[in-house]
């Protein structure tokens, strides 16, 4: 689940707080990126746990209504279709789940005014009026109705991003890439793996995991070098003067081009270059294209890079 994408975004914040405070070692730091990217996997087991947490308080509210002292006709036949549902049950059973949630225990109590308000949207909507009126809902019906629930109540819903973002600093920058993970999990449930269906894996193999230590290693180890490549090659910019963001980008970026023989060149670049979009300044990204693409004609010619 933790991709190149996510890992690269985390070893920037890494090495950007390092030099702010240099009080720590390289292992100490890569602990530290190691938590961060645990924490992102946390973040897709909690979305997880949202949709059963939404699926039993509906049930609580039945079981309250079904008891109250005067219970009316629709108290006593309540729509069931949620609680009934074959995905959700699927979930709540799986393994993978199960266990996770009994090693890193976490609920959405503190946050029940969420879960409430976003029960009481799914409640009012269409797509829940047309689910409740399948008399028979198959589990394609249930699986479907949820993953357009996701979509519609869950994927980019900006008072969830606030509520995730202060629960832990960790999830300011991964709560889109991580809902879309979720969104790819539902439709990958099939009803005949049961509680074995098997959920995303933090790594998808030991290889990205490596991949982000000897990336976040080579950074802080060759910064000499990597900046005084950067330096020869912005001519016209006073060193002092370029965006601190963007030189942590570059410097991280080259680690990758001279570590990663497997990592065309052409996508190391383009991935620094839409990150410099988003975590430096309006110019950035063309300035830091300029500069690593300058560095990498020299280095072809020199015959450093063996890649394409």
């Amino acid at each position: 689940m933790i991709n190149r994408i996510l890992i690269r975004i985390r070893v920037i914040q890494i090495v950007y707080a390092w030099y702010q405070n240099r009080n720590k070692d390289v292992s100490q730091v890569e602990k530290e990126l190691l938590l961060g990217l645990q924490k992102s996997y946390d973040l897709y087991f909690y979305l997880l746990l949202l949709m059963v947490e939404i699926t039993d308080l509906y049930e609580k509210r039945v079981d309250t209504k079904m008891n109250k002292f005067l219970p009316t006709h629709d108290d006593l036949n309540p729509k069931m279709h949620l609680i009934k549902n074959q995905f959700i049950q699927q979930l709540r059973d799986n393994r993978m789940f199960v266990k996770f949630l009994s090693e890193r225990p976490f609920s959405w109590e503190s946050n029940s005014n969420f879960v409430r308000s976003t029960l009481d949207k799914i409640l009012d909507s269409d797509a829940y009026k047309i689910y409740t009126e399948l008399e028979k809902p198959t589990y394609s019906d249930d699986k479907e109705f949820w993953r357009k629930t996701f979509k519609s109540f869950i994927y980019r819903n900006e008072e969830l991003d606030d509520i995730l973002e202060d629960e832990s600093i960790f999830w300011n920058d991964d709560i889109e890439i991580v809902q879309s993970f979720v969104h790819k999990s539902i439709k990958q449930f099939n009803k005949s793996e049961g509680e074995n269906q098997k959920l995303l894996p933090m790594f998808n193999d030991d290889e990205d995991r490596e991949y982000a230590i000897k990336l976040l290693r080579e950074t802080i180890m060759n910064e000499k070098s990597y900046r005084e490549q950067i330096t020869h090659h912005a001519e016209n910019w006073d060193f002092e003067r370029i965006a601190f963001m963007d030189v942590i980008i570059m410097q991280i970026a080259m680690a990758e081009l001279h570590s990663f023989p497997s990592i065309p060149i052409n996508v190391t670049l383009n991935e620094y270059i839409d990150i410099a979009k988003s975590y430096s300044t309006p110019k950035s990204s063309t300035f830091i294209n300029g500069i690593l693409d300058a560095i990498v004609t020299e280095l072809k010619k020199d015959k450093t890079f063996f890649k394409n």
